[in-house]
């Protein structure tokens, strides 16, 4: 998409976290993408308004700013919730092999003896400890159970039976992880935008400047004409 200044304005960015839309640039989550302005005069077109345009550019620049704010905190809470979501799944898949019998010795020539041996070690209570805040840790006795305790948020706690609670977890991390990499490419789709963004206020700006100077020197020149032609 252009972003040459037309009857409707500057075409920039527009949109907000929520109105994910068509974007025609890349990613599918946001669409009027800004292009360098390589001709300014031409960019500008005949009638250049400066000051409106250097506005707008501040007004789109901080909306960009804001977008990557949000969705920098957004990332930081993925790439934490992520790991404690594995933790947890890893848990709870070992309690499931656990009952189900799969943690015993692998090999099937072993004689009776050992596999009443670690059928009996399958059934004592699993020792362990838990966590009660960063630094402190409680030991624990687990008894052999389908059902275990997830904390979903909100002070929001609910129980489910093993096979349910690793269905869940699993839809959860990949979630997780397709947010996560959708955010990772909107942060650099963003931050792509800011630097052109960037780049066109400098270009304008130095445009103006230049623009000033040669009407300046015109002017200039056509008075000292006028001077001489009155001598």
């Amino acid at each position: 998409m252009s972003s040459r200044r037309g009857s409707t304005g500057w075409m920039m960015f527009m949109g907000e976290e929520k109105s994910v839309r068509k974007n025609i640039r890349k990613n599918g989550r946001f669409y009027g993408s800004s292009e360098i302005a390589a001709d300014v005069a031409e960019y500008l077109g005949p009638n250049p308004e400066v000051e409106t345009a250097l506005k707008e550019f501040q007004a789109a620049l901080a909306k960009y700013r804001y977008m990557d704010h949000s969705l920098a905190q957004r990332r930081r809470g993925l790439e934490e919730k992520i790991p404690d979501i594995k933790k947890t799944l890893s848990m709870i898949e070992f309690l499931q092999e656990r009952r189900e019998g799969k943690g015993k010795a692998e090999g099937e020539d072993e004689d009776d003896l050992d596999d009443l041996e670690d059928e009996e070690t399958s059934k004592q209570p699993l020792k362990t400890t838990f966590e009660l805040n960063d630094t402190l840790y409680a030991e624990a006795e687990l008894e052999d159970t389908d059902t275990v305790f997830l904390w979903l948020g909100a002070n929001v706690m609910l129980s489910y039976k093993i096979p349910d609670a690793v269905a869940l977890l699993r839809t959860k991390l990949e979630s997780a992880e397709t947010n996560l990499a959708g955010v990772i490419e909107d942060l650099e789709f963003l931050r792509e935008q800011i630097t052109v963004m960037e780049v066109n206020t400098a270009r304008v700006y130095n445009w103006d400047v230049k623009r000033r100077r040669d009407i300046r020197e015109q002017e200039a020149k056509e008075d000292s004409v006028v001077g001489k032609s009155a001598g």
